[in-house]
């Protein structure tokens, strides 16, 4: 799936207005489940004082500002100046922030202890993209990163349908990925202990006052095989060998 730069960074311009809603974190439920995925990134990369991490597509650093309470050395890219702009302006110095292509990072080789990102994957050409993250990624570091699960009939027809695409504010190169797919992937790639699962039944346009007990149902939910294939995300995670 090639990754459309120009058009990429074209409907970065046109979300600028409110990117958080376009990502799905605006809403009260929205919010708690984007919270979730950093604190699950955070916990399974195995975040600790003095690592060096990669977050690739940082958008406007609302897990940036996350991640950094680790006390980790971020370093964070996205393509689009504009949202990095707004980044920057919500983490301060504390993170390294560049504008960057991740088919071509402006990093020495066995740079980092992690690279992580919050659905991003999806919008790249998955080849070219994990050439350079096995490049700067030591041997032994690990990948974490929370994408779309495209089990999931919604994600399935809005990744599928042109039209769909379009009213949900997608772009048209964007996709999501089967578990098993990522996991043959990532195998091929250099890649080992991993571990891709499905999570997440909180719907980001749940009422507020039904968004404590619609998690709950769904944290249930995602122990109960076969139903849990269809959740909202995966969970990726996976170790250089």
């Amino acid at each position: 799936m090639p990754q459309n730069k120009p058009q990429e960074l074209e409907h970065a311009r046109k979300i600028l207005h409110h990117p958080e809603f376009y990502w799905n974190s605006s809403t009260g439920a929205g919010y708690r489940a984007s919270v979730r995925r950093a604190e699950w990134i955070a916990a399974r990369a195995g975040f600790s004082p003095g690592q060096d991490v990669l977050e690739v597509g940082c958008g406007t650093g609302f897990f940036s500002e996350r991640f950094i309470r680790s006390g980790i050395h971020l370093h964070a890219i996205d393509l689009s100046p504009e949202l990095l702009g707004r980044a920057t302006a919500r983490c301060g110095n504390q993170a390294d922030f560049r504008v960057a292509d991740i088919e071509r990072l402006p990093f020495e080789k066995d740079s980092f202890d992690a690279v992580v990102g919050a659905r991003v994957l999806h919008h790249l050409d998955l080849e070219a993209a994990f050439k350079e993250v096995t490049r700067t990624l030591k041997k032994g570091g690990v990948i974490a990163f929370c994408e779309p699960n495209m089990l999931n009939p919604q994600i399935m027809i809005q990744k599928n349908v042109p039209l769909i695409k379009r009213l949900m504010g997608d772009t048209p190169d964007e996709t999501a990925f089967f578990k098993w797919r990522m996991r043959r992937f990532l195998a091929q790639n250099g890649f080992g202990e991993i571990s891709v699962e499905p999570f997440d039944f909180l719907h980001p346009w749940v009422p507020n006052f039904l968004v404590d007990a619609v998690d709950r149902i769904g944290r249930h939910a995602e122990k109960v095989p076969f139903f849990r294939e269809i959740a909202g995300s995966l969970a990726i995670f996976a170790r250089k060998r």
